[in-house]
């Protein structure tokens, strides 16, 4: 069983504050952003340790909050099982490097909820500009982008860890999908929930479980019918005259652009050229 984690770091366990985590913002105290690393650190050896201990036979861990450059490798757990990734794109620009028809689930680390959602810590949807990006007229955050993506190659998302709504929007998403919510918002910037001990075991708890449902086979992949059309709402119509110009970009009105595609993996790739390399 080969497993595919993909970080974020809104969702990680025992980081409460904005501080922590939009830590390029201007003003941010560096030990305050240097906790949040080694708060993700701690997150991600937990949850890898939990999935070989639950029978998989490889991890690739992929660092993809800011583009990755998050974790250290020397301070990440080594086993020959564990493939890691500190950037989300590799040296030819293709995203989440590694992901291909040999893995057998994906889960969705330290994730937050999409942009709009309401009473979320930080919810956005890949950049603050957009306001809401469907897929075939369905509403859908990271989580879905990301499993849309894996889902090319027929891999399932099998768990989503993080904030309580972006649990949530998972299992509306993907029903059966196995959830760990191990903090809630208190408002747009700071959040509560189970301290990092507490955290890691109910994660490593649910990790077990949602390999032992994909090993079951079942969880499905994300499959919209194609070609897909995917509609993004910009927040401002400056960010729509920023894209336009683009071939596969069609303008729908002052705020909406729109673009089809013939593959899953296209999924963002016609607006940010983000996915696999031509």
């Amino acid at each position: 069983m080969k497993i595919y984690m993909h970080w974020d770091m809104e969702g990680i366990s025992g980081i409460f504050t904005r501080e922590h985590v939009w830590y390029w913002e201007e003003g941010t105290r560096e030990h305050i952003a240097e906790e949040g690393r080694q708060l993700l650190i701690a997150d991600v050896n937990s949850a890898v340790a939990a999935a070989l201990k639950a029978g998989a036979d490889e991890v690739i861990v992929c660092d993809t909050h800011r583009g990755g450059g998050n974790i250290e490798l020397g301070k990440m757990l080594s086993d020959p099982r564990i493939t890691y990734h500190v950037k989300s794109r590799d040296a030819t620009g293709r995203w989440m490097p590694g992901l291909d028809d040999t893995v057998d689930g994906l889960m969705l680390m330290g994730h937050h909820a999409k942009a709009g959602t309401k009473g979320e810590f930080l919810p956005h949807t890949w950049t603050t500009e957009w306001a809401d990006f469907r897929i075939n007229g369905q509403s859908v955050g990271e989580i879905g982008i990301e499993a849309c993506y894996a889902g090319y190659w027929n891999i399932p998302p099998i768990m989503a860890q993080g904030t309580e709504a972006a649990c949530r929007e998972a299992g509306e998403l993907f029903p059966g999908i196995v959830t760990a919510d191990v903090k809630h918002a208190e408002s747009h910037d700071l959040c509560s929930g189970l301290d990092a001990d507490s955290a890691h075991r109910l994660t490593a708890h649910k990790v077990s479980e949602a390999i032992d449902k994909a090993r079951a086979g079942q969880l499905g992949p994300y499959k919209p019918t194609l070609p897909m059309t995917v509609t993004i709402r910009m927040k401002t119509a400056e960010s729509v005259e920023a894209v336009v110009k683009k071939p596969q970009v069609h303008r729908i009105d002052e705020y909406t652009v729109e673009g089809k595609v013939d593959r899953q993996c296209d999924v963002v790739k016609w607006i940010l050229g983000t996915g696999l390399p031509d």
